[in-house]
């Protein structure tokens, strides 16, 4: 196999806890001081903070404007209506929006407002629901549900669900190029270059060196009698998931005029959330069902796909859930903390979410 990509080498690295002197006594009396301290957590993960953010009032409010952008940015009832009717089934059939999101609170803690990043929230949402559409193909991972429904191509055929992901990509740029995407009280001085960097992100973060990397040595070792290695797991994660949360993040924060210290910050940030969430996704395919998720719960043990739990076991994943919670926290302390606020929440949120 080809040598890894030089984004591994900046890996978040798993460095194992010494357990408390108390979980061994916990354990014998079967009782697992891990999961309780994990439920704990859980309980407060969102409730409002002194400051009083609401997160899930910001969550209902970013989901409400970002679909509103996609609604408004595929075409309804325009030929061909096979392939638009297939992008908007995709692309509104729900979802938490949690890369927007991302996108634009990034915007705001480097300094720029919301309206400025809408345009590249939206682009990002395309991306991620290319990614599953073509993720859930017989060819590919082979699942015929998604978000509660039927799957793309369970509903329009293989070919149009293709190209519908095709389409969904392609428009993706063509949005977060067009200048009419924008508001107008964008800086015109430096708008442009910040639009062609980030441009230049989302493109390196979902190509041949990002996402679709990923995705090629995971369905490498899918199935695979070859044990594979923890460094190669987290690869297979840094590039899948993790590489478009982390151009989420970068793209908002070059488009709020981010510095270049802010920038890194925040990347890092997001490498660690991102990997949190391939993490967690591992531990709820294994103890949620398929009614609490949304999608086929135990795919991944019924396929023979290594995962988190499987290589470290379940209270070992969740002990690594926690170690990289700490360290995306840790790359926002030089923030201002209200700006700050919705990024922590986010972080959390990805930690402790129940599907």
């Amino acid at each position: 196999m080809a040598a890894f990509h030089p984004l591994v080498a900046s890996r978040v690295r798993l460095a194992t806890p010494l357990l408390p002197a108390a979980a061994p006594a916990a354990a014998a009396a079967g009782v697992s001081f891990h999961r309780r301290r994990f439920s704990a957590i859980v309980a407060a993960a969102t409730a409002p903070a002194a400051t009083g953010f609401d997160f899930n009032s910001y969550m209902g409010e970013r989901a409400v404007a970002v679909n509103s952008a996609l609604d408004a940015a595929v075409p309804a009832g325009e030929p061909p209506a096979a392939l638009h009717d297939a992008m908007r089934y995709a692309l509104l059939a729900g979802g938490k929006r949690v890369r927007p999101a991302l996108c634009l609170a990034a915007c705001v803690v480097s300094g720029g407002r919301e309206a400025w990043a809408m345009a590249p929230a939206a682009a990002v949402e395309m991306v991620h629901t290319m990614s599953l559409v073509h993720d859930d193909l017989p060819c590919m991972d082979d699942d015929d549900l998604r978000r509660g429904k039927a799957t793309c191509h369970v509903v329009y055929g293989e070919p149009i669900a293709v190209l519908a992901g095709d389409a969904l990509l392609a428009l993706a740029f063509e949005h977060m190029a067009s200048l009419d995407s924008y508001p107008p009280d964008v800086d015109p001085a430096k708008h442009t270059a910040r639009v062609v960097r980030a441009i230049g992100e989302l493109a390196r973060c979902i190509g041949s060196e990002g996402l679709v990397a990923g995705q090629v040595v995971d369905l490498e070792m899918t199935g695979s009698t070859e044990t594979v290695p923890l460094d190669r797991l987290e690869y297979i994660h840094l590039h899948k998931t993790a590489a478009l949360l982390e151009a989420s993040v970068v793209i908002g924060a070059i488009i709020g005029g981010g510095s270049e210290e802010q920038i890194e910050r925040l990347r890092k940030y997001a490498r660690s959330i991102g990997l949190l969430f391939q993490v967690v996704d591992d531990i709820l395919d294994v103890t949620k069902s398929s009614e609490e998720l949304g999608k086929t719960a135990g795919k991944d043990l019924a396929s023979d796909k290594t995962t988190y739990p499987k290589l470290l076991g379940l209270e070992k994943s969740r002990e690594f859930a926690e170690k990289l919670l700490s360290d995306a926290k840790e790359q926002l302390a030089d923030f201002d903390e209200e700006k700050a606020a919705p990024l922590l929440y986010l972080a959390n949120y990805i930690a402790y979410r129940q599907n």
